[in-house]
């Protein structure tokens, strides 16, 4: 069954960096994607402004909220990604064939303590640390590692 007829999802993620250069990724809980890390990122609201969505999956994520953070940039086009066929119609109920992803990039004015796991209620990731920007394809699960290789690819001079 083809579901090449269905929409994208509205996607935001944000790619943080702290003073290092380094990118901050999290383990997923989820069972199905356990073992692999990510960004933080997920679904826009209906009438919600992009980067106000990565702002507050950020905070929602993470804990970090808008003023521990200098947005850098934003990918010119968003990045699409379809999901994998035993995903398809299984996923977000079945509603969408893959995301619609709009990138920013922005710097951690922060500390280290302000990060805060638990923020989500459930949480999203059971782990987190800082890793160098080249790692991020080879951590992130198979079938978004073109998304990130993107994401890298456009921001790796501004970081």
């Amino acid at each position: 069954m083809s579901f090449d007829h269905l929409p994208y999802r509205p996607c935001a993620g944000f790619m943080l960096v702290n003073a290092e250069g380094l990118v901050f990724v999290g383990q997923r809980i989820d069972p199905s994607a356990h073992g692999f890390w990510q960004m933080p990122q997920g679904g826009i609201d209906k009438g919600e402004d992009v980067r106000d969505a990565a702002l507050r999956e950020l905070a929602e994520e993470i804990g970090v909220g808008p003023d521990k953070v200098e947005v850098i940039a934003q990918t010119a086009q968003p990045i699409c990604y379809d999901l994998p066929p035993e995903l398809q119609g299984r996923v977000w109920k079945g509603k969408y064939r893959g995301q619609e992803q709009h990138w920013f990039l922005g710097r951690f004015l922060g500390e280290d303590a302000d990060i805060d796991l638990a923020a989500h209620n459930p949480p999203e990731f059971n782990e987190w640390r800082w890793i160098e920007p080249e790692q991020l394809p080879a951590l992130i699960i198979p079938f978004k590692r073109a998304v990130y290789e993107a994401v890298l690819a456009e921001f790796r001079g501004l970081i």
